[in-house]
């Protein structure tokens, strides 16, 4: 991952998904840049500055490198980001870029163990989304996510661990020589005698009519940190009463925003840390609604313009909203290492150490003559460590933590295979 670049210009539409798609891509990466919308005077100024007549939106201007019909995969090509690992084989691979994926490579890496991480988006995980982390230690005026994901991202590539992007993990299982082997999306086969599972979680969707048709158009999955700038004045709602959600209301309404946070729930302090409940209920741009769901959208020229609301008694509010956002927790991204004997909770949430155990047995696929180690899976020498495992935190700092002593215990592995022969 790169150092910051100088502030990169953007020009495109504000309710566009591919413009919505660099946009959320640069905040998460924590690439400073300026949002203009392709018909105002700054859009025509740069346009006549590089000698574009009739511009493919959209356009990303980096110094005087210009990029029209500008994709997220052309920029990463252009910027030397990897999308192919460079080897085959590695000591340990890790699945997932979020807090417990970058600490697990990072560690394995500065062990001294080749190491590959392989994230199906860019690295952050959700954490990127977050406008600032207050209780992360040793950052008492807080951090945002995506600075933190990015200086984890450059300290791991530092100790020589390689960070591929945009390639999905489709299926994993075992060579046949004791290596745990992952088959990367495009048929790309990457073996490792140890590995660490830490995918994360996907958004939860909302079941309402018209949220796919109108993603990127007003409805938003996450936090939309990089849309807040771009809100200054506008009637939101934010549907969740987690964290992120919280994080996001109060991100939107100190950009100027009238923010409804539809609250599922009779109180938002149950999932919701007590210092942000504080400053969402002192801020005057937010208007909570406590039990209360979002059942209906409203649109207009393909672009969202209203939302109806459900209140616990049956009565239904017409409310405008010229942007959703939508965060209510989410689902484990497991089914690929499930298929590949994976053990997992009813939830799809990855099973390790002793809740595999049953009556203190072990499971009957379990070849070792010992149990497995906390956060190793039913698979040996697989390992499983933030949101995606069963019974984590769900915290920054505890992902940080799990995906360090998983890249520990990967060690004690690698060193019990080669002990062994």
């Amino acid at each position: 991952m790169s150092p910051q670049r100088p502030t990169v210009q953007v020009v495109g539409r504000r309710l566009d998904p591919g413009d919505h798609q660099l946009r959320d891509y640069l905040s998460r990466a924590d690439q400073p840049f300026e949002f203009h919308e392709h018909d105002s005077p700054a859009a025509q100024i740069l346009f006549a500055r590089h000698g574009i007549v009739a511009p493919r939106l959209p356009v990303v201007v980096d110094g005087e490198r210009v990029f029209e019909a500008a994709t997220l995969g052309a920029l990463l090509e252009a910027w030397g980001f990897s999308q192919t690992p460079r080897h085959a084989s590695y000591d340990t691979a890790v699945v997932g870029g979020g807090p417990a994926g970058l600490a697990a490579a990072m560690y394995a890496a500065s062990a001294g163990f080749s190491t590959v991480l392989v994230e199906r988006d860019v690295p952050g995980g959700q954490a990127a989304h977050t406008s600032v982390i207050e209780n992360y230690l040793g950052f008492p005026d807080g951090v945002t996510g995506s600075r933190l994901l990015r200086l984890a991202g450059r300290q791991t590539e530092g100790f020589g661990g390689e960070i591929v992007m945009l390639r999905e993990v489709t299926t994993l299982d075992q060579d046949g020589h004791g290596s745990v082997r992952f088959t990367l999306e495009g048929g790309i086969e990457v073996t490792a005698a140890v590995a660490v599972v830490a995918a994360g979680i996907d958004w939860r969707r909302l079941d309402v009519e018209g949220v796919n048709e109108l993603l990127g158009r007003g409805v938003y999955y996450g936090a939309g940190r990089g849309e807040a700038a771009l809100c200054e004045g506008e009637d939101v709602v934010v549907v969740g009463a987690g964290n992120s959600a919280a994080q996001a209301v109060l991100n939107l309404a100190d950009a100027g925003a009238r923010v409804t946070m539809c609250v599922r729930g009779e109180t938002l302090g149950r999932t919701t840390t007590d210092y942000l409940v504080a400053r969402i209920e002192r801020h005057p741009l937010i208007d909570v609604q406590l039990s209360t769901q979002v059942c209906e959208l409203h649109a207009d020229d393909e672009h969202l313009r209203a939302v109806t609301v459900e209140v616990a008694s049956g009565t239904q509010e017409r409310r405008r909203a010229d942007r959703l956002f939508l965060c209510i927790g989410g689902e484990p991204r497991a089914g690929w290492a499930a298929a590949g004997g994976v053990h997992t909770d009813r939830a799809g949430y990855v099973l390790t150490g002793p809740d595999l155990l049953e009556r203190g047995q072990r499971p009957e696929s379990w070849p070792l003559d010992r149990d497995p180690l906390a956060l190793e899976t039913s698979v040996p020498g697989v390992f499983a460590a933030g949101d995606v495992r069963h019974g984590s935190i769900k915290r920054v700092a505890g992902a940080v933590g799990e995906g360090a002593m998983a890249a520990l215990l990967a060690q004690h592995r690698l060193e019990e295979i080669v002990a062994s022969g």
